[in-house]
């Protein structure tokens, strides 16, 4: 789709496939290390197989993207006629993928902006729309990056795990924090705040523990038009039930979202994740 902006983000943006053709969004892909094999996420490892393989404990890690693989998709955009690139990425507080897109961007046929959105999964996604909807409307680069970075700065994270442990291994979380979850054995809440990921609240129990997620979006979410996102891993049911109170609790809803992460996000916080992403308009 020929456009005056490109809108280039990665693949633990999570948005449905049907939205980002919509809008001509491109996903650059990162990888999953399952064993010895390095499977793209998204189409060459899926959210399930990577949860069967961490309920194995088979071992799991993720890389990001290559300088190489983005210089290609800004030079496809520009082939297809975009004058500008922006690049939206999950927190680089998470992953190297936000500096891959800088090396790859110096180089590039048109000029790239790359944005550190501090998000992941639709947190991500959203920032990704609000620049798909701007350029749509005519805006240029600084206009796009502008809407990303508002939509970033009033988007809220929050999930809860059954276990610390998997982001305790992929160094997402202290282990001074996983240990404590572990030694109360209470059920951990989190929140993505300035781009990592930190403990919201321990609960008891894990019912209390989504109870509250629930109690903690919708004071969120508030009156006004919001978008939000249900996502899991290996848990379609327990989503489903948070999207359906949360339909009748959240006024302004607008969109709302329910999918499953893909292998990367899943990777950190194993099966049995339940999270929601609240994003004002």
């Amino acid at each position: 789709m020929s456009r005056h902006v490109a809108i280039v983000t990665d693949s633990t943006a999570y948005l449905p496939r049907q939205t980002m053709e919509r809008h001509g969004i491109t996903a650059v892909p990162l990888t999953v290390v399952l064993g010895d094999q390095a499977l793209e996420e998204g189409t060459e490892i899926s959210a399930r197989s990577l949860a069967l393989a961490l309920q194995k404990r088979r071992s799991v890690t993720t890389s990001r993207p290559s300088p190489e693989i983005f210089a290609a998709a800004y030079r496809a955009a520009a082939e297809a006629g975009a004058a500008g690139v922006i690049s939206l990425h999950l927190s680089a507080e998470l992953s190297g993928t936000y500096d891959a897109a800088l090396v790859a961007a110096k180089d590039a046929p048109v000029p790239v902006r790359v944005v550190d959105t501090g998000m992941v999964a639709m947190a991500l996604g959203f920032c990704a729309l609000a620049a798909a909807e701007t350029a749509e409307a005519g805006g240029g680069l600084d206009e796009a990056v502008a809407a990303a970075e508002k939509r970033a700065a009033g988007t809220s994270a929050f999930f809860y795990v059954d276990t610390l442990d998997y982001l305790r291994r992929g160094g997402r979380i202290g282990a001074a924090q996983a240990l404590l979850g572990s030694a109360l054995a209470v059920k951990p809440l989190l929140q993505l705040e300035g781009g990592r990921i930190e403990l919201l609240e321990k609960v008891r129990t894990a019912s209390k523990a989504i109870a509250r997620l629930e109690e903690i979006v919708a004071a969120r979410a508030g009156a006004g038009a919001v978008d939000i996102a249900v996502h899991h891993l290996a848990a379609p049911e327990g989503a489903e039930r948070l999207a359906d109170r949360l339909r009748g609790r959240v006024p302004g809803l607008a969109e709302l979202y329910v999918s499953e992460v893909g292998a990367v996000i899943g990777a950190h916080t194993g099966p049995g994740l339940l999270g929601a992403v609240v994003s004002p308009r």
